[in-house]
């Protein structure tokens, strides 16, 4: 399940994708990122990395980053100090009411994340890692699948890492995402303002 890989294509963004980072989501996140290749870098930098399986804790909790993995994944943010970061995640179906639930805010301390389509969902990372670890104008993405996903929602997935993998900024990403996906973009960004104000995630 572990898996690291760099495309290299100069001067540009560098951009950071760690997936599987809690319990055995790796199995199903690899799925997606080892499709990603040359073909979808214009510029800059790609860093893909597939943890191994680990224990599972929330990234929400902070206790998350003083495990093994989480050490990791703090020294690759460190090391490559990417200007675009993305967490591909799954859940169970279990799961996806309280990832998607309006009161999230309040029952757990983040907004809830939004549907794109056949249950792939989108929001930020987590809040100890976006403020400590990232300047205001980064993007840092939370992506979501079912770890068991249809045909269809692996397409999902894997077509909008592509979108973020070959887009330069914030601007070019929501720009692309908003061909297909307006009201979610528009939602993401009320969300993070109203979670983050001035400094916003996505």
């Amino acid at each position: 399940m572990g898996y690291f890989n760099i495309i290299n294509k100069g001067a540009g963004p560098v951009r950071l994708f760690v997936g599987g980072v809690h319990g055995n989501e790796g199995l199903t996140t690899i799925k997606a990122l080892s499709i990603i290749g040359e073909e979808d870098i214009k510029d800059g930098k790609l860093i893909i990395y597939n943890c191994d399986e680990s224990k599972y804790i929330s990234t929400l909790d902070e206790r998350y980053y003083n495990l093994p993995v989480g050490k990791e994944i703090l020294s690759l943010i460190t090391n490559y100090q990417p200007e675009i970061y993305v967490e591909p995640h799954c859940y169970r179906p279990d799961s996806f009411s309280k990832l998607t639930d309006k009161d999230r805010k309040k029952k757990v301390g983040v907004p809830p994340l939004i549907e794109l389509e056949e249950g792939v969902l989108i929001g930020s990372v987590s809040p100890f890692i976006r403020i400590n670890y990232f300047r205001r104008q980064d993007v840092c993405v939370t992506l979501e699948i079912p770890c068991s996903p249809s045909p269809k929602a692996l397409d999902v997935y894997i077509n909008v890492l592509k979108v973020i993998a070959g887009s330069k900024d914030r601007s070019e990403i929501e720009d692309k995402l908003k061909v297909k996906y307006p009201s979610q973009v528009k939602t993401a960004r009320t969300y993070a303002l109203e979670f983050f104000g001035n400094y916003p995630p996505f």
